[in-house]
């Protein structure tokens, strides 16, 4: 576990701009499967990768024309037990912290691993999610 003074930062960035953060498997199993329309879920990390591209691409990937209905979160390494309830949702992929899950109207549709994350720009991971958003919100 990492102390909440180190992660609160992290959170704050993506419950800024309307994610609802998850902390528990119940709030899971009622979010996830039973949400109409599209839903982005975020696994928010400590690790670099995470601090210096995925959050900052992910809140790029917002300012198109097509967006997901409702923006949840949950932190690896801190919501132990709702990130491993979310993770259940993103089977057949394996875990993997930070990643990024669209679902629409409770099916996995849409999917980023870590390694497509590493090494992209904010940009590029914004792309990604914005052609996702185009074809299934």
């Amino acid at each position: 576990m990492y102390p909440a003074e180190l992660v609160q930062p992290m959170k704050d960035d993506l419950t800024n701009v309307g994610f609802k953060q998850m902390t528990s498997a119940a709030e899971v199993d009622q979010t996830v499967p039973n949400a109409k329309g599209t839903m982005l879920v975020v696994v928010n990390s400590v690790c670099g990768c995470a601090a210096g591209n995925m959050r900052p691409g992910v809140k790029l990937s917002l300012k198109g024309d097509k967006v997901p209905s409702h923006l949840t979160t949950v932190f690896a390494g801190v919501d132990a037990e709702a990130t491993a309830q979310a993770r259940n949702y993103f089977l057949p992929y394996p875990p993997s912290s930070p990643s990024i899950a669209l679902f629409k109207d409770g099916k996995l549709v849409h999917f980023l691993e870590r390694h497509h994350i590493e090494g992209g720009t904010a940009q590029m991971i914004a792309e990604n999610l914005m052609e996702a958003y185009n074809e299934f919100c």
